[in-house]
């Protein structure tokens, strides 16, 4: 599954287009300015950088010089009709740019062919469980399973953050119901029930969605 680092200063953008990332499979790590970003630089590791030109603390360029440093493809994200600074943003060695305001499909659609053209792989296994986020498609021992947009939903915050303990408050806050409905925290014990039935090859005793007593869930890196 590939790693992006989202580089925004507005908090609402910010969050916003992370949570739609992550719905389209990609794990996402934000920064509001460049320290931020040359920190989890230093100690992560990413496929692709998605960067504002415009940063309260420092410039997209400068976080561009760093992920070069590390090999890293980078989309930059500017406003419209900002020619000079796309054409510097390129020169420097940004590999697309995007301008403001976008549509959210059109950027996934761009960041999906930088990561082809930069050779990254969309699919993660668990366990015997493998997921194609490009697809959007989820096989066990071979075979197709059908899950709901919710069920896979909850299973891409899942491969987001493997290792990391997941509490309910937190599920709650990063998932939705796309038929409109509330999810409350029956609904959501019902639907990782669901999963479980489906991933695990023992869903009285998972080895895949573990339960952390007292606290919430984990997927293991």
């Amino acid at each position: 599954m590939s790693r992006l680092l989202l580089v925004e200063d507005d908090p609402s953008i910010s969050r916003s287009l992370a949570e739609f990332l992550q719905g389209e499979g990609f794990l996402v790590e934000s920064a509001a300015g460049q320290s931020a970003a040359e920190a989890l630089l230093g100690h992560g590791s990413f496929d692709l950088l998605l960067v504002d030109l415009a940063l309260t603390d420092g410039s997209g360029f400068g976080v561009c010089a760093a992920a070069k440093q590390y090999g890293l493809p980078v989309i930059f994200v500017t406003a419209s009709g900002d020619e000079g600074s796309v054409v510097a943003g390129l020169d420097m060695g940004a590999d697309d740019y995007i301008a403001k305001p976008f549509r959210p499909r059109e950027l996934v659609s761009r960041v999906r062919s930088v990561l082809r053209r930069c050779g990254s792989q969309s699919v993660i296994t668990l366990g015997s469980v493998r997921v194609d986020t490009d697809k959007a498609v989820v096989m066990k021992d071979g075979m197709e399973l059908s899950l709901s947009a919710l069920e896979y939903r909850i299973l891409l915050v899942f491969l987001s953050n493997r290792g990391r303990v997941l509490t309910r408050a937190r599920l709650l806050e990063e998932i939705w119901d796309v038929a409109g409905d509330y999810v409350n925290d029956n609904t959501l014990t019902v639907y990782i029930k669901r999963l479980r039935d489906k991933l695990e090859d023992d869903p009285q005793q998972p080895s895949l969605i573990k339960t952390v007593r007292g606290i919430g869930y984990r997927v293991d890196e």
